[in-house]
């Protein structure tokens, strides 16, 4: 199956590629993205599911996906805005980090929302979570966003120590894709 992923980040496409045995996703290289208004990870991949409809091959399935940290110390931010948590060009590990200074709670979890159309314009969705916990100090070199600060719940390790075969297993992502590939296989192809 071939589809376009809505989104200019390559190691994503790569990724959910990975994630979907027998699929071939190519990231979407487009202008004028819409932005992320949504009120949830679900309205914001759906917008940029539609987006990457209507600006790549209609022919093709096209995947929407929205994903974001959310840490109980901070009310659950950085959340929907993990991308744009920090100033541009700022760390927004360091972000993170500055604001959890002396926070006991350093509870998070990851969260994905997969959203896929299909040629023939039926949606089909998947969601993940990960539950976790915020480390002191980043560490590890795999992954990326948040992952060196990311301990998930049974592990002693980040993400990014843990390395992307452990993510390609267990990632919030991976659940999300996991549960898209069942709802696509329940109503078929086409």
């Amino acid at each position: 199956m071939r589809a376009v992923l809505a989104s200019r980040n390559a190691h994503k496409a790569r990724e959910l590629e990975q994630l979907l045995p027998g699929w071939t996703i190519e990231p979407l290289d487009a202008v004028g993205w819409p932005a992320e208004t949504g009120a949830t990870y679900y309205e914001n991949a759906l917008v940029k599911a539609r987006f990457g409809r209507d600006a790549g091959d209609p022919g093709r399935w096209t995947i929407g996906e929205d994903s974001g940290i959310e840490v109980r110390a901070l009310d659950g931010r950085p959340g929907l805005h993990s991308a744009r948590f920090a100033p541009e060009g700022a760390p927004a590990i360091a972000k993170l980090l500055e604001e959890l200074a002396g926070a006991r709670d350093r509870r998070a979890r990851y969260v994905s929302e997969l959203v896929a159309l299909a040629p023939d314009g039926r949606e089909v969705r998947g969601s993940g979570i990960l539950e976790g916990r915020i480390a002191d100090a980043p560490s590890g070199v795999e992954g990326f966003g948040y992952d060196p600060v990311f301990v998930p719940d049974g592990e002693d390790s980040t993400v990014a120590q843990l390395g992307d075969a452990w993510k390609a297993e267990h990632s919030h992502r991976a659940r999300a894709a996991r549960a898209l590939r069942d709802a696509v296989e329940r109503i078929g192809p086409r």
